[in-house]
């Protein structure tokens, strides 16, 4: 059961609850924990099963996903009034976390059991009107980092591609983009990047590299 100075803590971070009916109130504080994780612990980690909600108070969680070469991509951090939307999605699915949460500063949270979770969204429309706007605006940002990261990558492989091609390619932006299993709008874009910092001049039915050494080392960049 959440002690008064608790319940004050996430009424502070989370005001939405403020608007929740007194008996939905009554199961937040008589079933949430109050529980504290110390920097450089995981709060949750890839196949663990989600069994509460993180409602984070103080601290932050950064949440990542390690790729095939080992390296991790920070998909998001989760500090005080934020919800972790890989822990709702993980509720609403009741499925396994996809991802590792680390803390990366001293935590303390409420964790709200998933059967209590779901009476809020069934039962709160302001809370969970809340929820599902944080959860799009937070999916918003993910598509964008998805973009931005396969953007760099294909920028590395089509620098790559045009180097192992030139110095001059008769080609089109469709035919690369077919190569590089991509689309011709994108490859466009990064073709267009490249003639603005004169690596490369685009003309009708080819392009021309004109800066091998620049665009190799753009090649081998670290994202």
């Amino acid at each position: 059961m959440l002690s008064e100075n608790q319940q004050a803590e996430l009424l502070a971070a989370f005001p939405v609850l403020r608007s929740l009916p007194p008996q939905l109130w009554q199961k937040v504080i008589s079933e949430g924990q109050y529980l504290c994780r110390s920097n450089g612990s995981i709060a949750f980690d890839e196949g663990d099963v989600c069994r509460s909600s993180v409602m984070v108070t103080a601290g932050s969680i950064r949440v990542i996903r390690s790729t095939r070469s080992g390296r991790e991509l920070l998909l998001y951090r989760v500090t005080p009034g934020e919800d972790c939307i890989l822990t709702v999605s993980c509720l609403l699915g009741d499925c396994a976390y996809q991802a590792r949460g680390i803390v990366e500063a001293d935590l303390t949270f409420v964790a709200v059991p998933r059967a209590v979770f779901m009476q809020l969204i069934e039962q709160s429309p302001e809370f969970r009107t809340a929820i599902f706007r944080f959860f799009g605006e937070r999916v918003t940002r993910l598509m964008e980092l998805i973009e931005a990261t396969t953007f760099r990558q294909l920028d590395r492989r089509l620098a790559m591609l045009l180097l192992m091609r030139g110095p001059v390619i008769a080609t089109t932006h469709q035919h690369l983009a077919d190569e590089l299993g991509s689309v011709r709008e994108v490859i466009s874009r990064i073709l267009e990047e490249f003639q603005a910092q004169n690596l490369v001049r685009l003309e009708r039915g080819q392009v021309c590299v004109l800066d091998e050494a620049a665009l190799r080392e753009h090649a081998h960049s670290a994202s």
